[in-house]
């Protein structure tokens, strides 16, 4: 069985270069690969094209990419949580393609399912789908979407083992898991490495043969987007 270990983030995202397509993982705060992002905030690369579902907070996951003006081009489904992003956005300075959540779900299937392309009617008559091709089935016009092409998908598992089987946890599951399937190299973090065996077959998310390198993460804030509190008293 092939060992997927790798000693640590920068190790994992060593081969990340300038003008690279990632995808990352998380949904909203949850299950952002934070090592990873913090590395490659270190190694200063840029002219990326990220692939998320949303672009974070202003200092945490990708916002502290964009921050740093590392970020060319951001594909997303929801961004409005980034005041830099807005600024970066309104200036011209980032190139912003927003997609519906389901389809941007949906592309990132189909790339892992070796599918070039999808056929939804999410978009039909917006701007959404200005320059795309439509097609009619059984009288209901469809938009054809292509499968994303990324270099790379960074993901952040609850628990992993050492050839590359992940267990994500709650919300996390989201986006990590059609992510995982999708890159050309897959990159994940975990907060619990443990040895190839020790993972219950029937609780993996994602099979190893999808993942390239694997690592025990550290520190992780687990932050939350919206805060709300109960009060108890009468």
């Amino acid at each position: 069985m092939i060992n997927k270990v790798v000693s640590g983030a920068e190790e994992a995202i060593h081969d990340i270069a300038d003008g690279a397509t990632l995808m990352l993982g998380g949904f909203g705060l949850c299950g952002i690969p934070e090592n990873c992002i913090h590395a490659l905030v270190t190694k200063k690369v840029k002219d990326l094209t990220c692939i998320s579902n949303n672009a974070g907070v202003d200092d945490f996951g990708i916002g502290l990419m964009l921050k740093q003006r590392q970020v060319k081009k951001m594909i997303s489904s929801y961004v409005g949580e980034n005041a830099e992003f807005e600024r970066q956005l309104l200036s011209g300075e980032l190139e912003v393609e927003l997609i519906p959540q389901g389809t941007l779900a949906t592309r990132c299937l189909a790339a892992g399912y070796g599918m070039p392309a999808i056929f939804t009617p999410a978009g039909v008559g917006t701007e959404v789908a200005i320059g795309k091709e439509i097609r009619n089935f059984d009288g209901k016009d469809y938009l054809m979407e292509y499968a994303f092409e990324a270099d790379f998908a960074i993901v952040k598992a609850w628990k992993g083992d050492t050839a590359g089987n992940l267990v994500f946890r709650s919300t996390s599951r989201n986006f990590n898991p059609v992510m995982a399937m999708a890159g050309k190299v897959t990159i994940a973090e975990v907060e619990e490495l443990v040895e190839a065996g020790a993972l219950d077959p029937d609780h993996i998310h994602t099979p190893g043969i999808y993942v390239h390198r694997v690592f025990q993460g550290k520190d992780y804030e687990k932050r939350i987007e919206q805060r709300t509190v109960l009060s108890l008293k009468p």
